[in-house]
């Protein structure tokens, strides 16, 4: 799978928990910079992609992403 339809389908998952149909994603988008991105949705999100991708993270995984492009990174690398 490509990188360009990962970030696609993460962004629709974003859309559908954060409940927010003007989101885009790029590489940089962090935390802060999404409304409603707070720590519980951030759980939510993580086992929404862990779902849809038929995937697992690992709790180090995780902790470590300073951003979407190092989430999708994650994505890519189980794919």
């Amino acid at each position: 799978m490509e990188r360009l339809q990962i970030i696609a389908q993460v962004t629709d998952i974003f859309k559908d928990v954060l409940d927010n149909d003007d989101i885009t994603l790029t590489d940089a988008t962090t935390a802060k910079e999404v409304d409603d991105w707070d720590s519980l949705n951030h759980i939510q999100l993580v086992v929404a992609i862990e779902k849809h991708f038929n995937i697992r993270f690992t709790a180090k995984e995780i902790h470590s992403w300073q951003n979407v492009g190092e989430l999708v990174d994650s994505v890519a690398g189980k794919v």
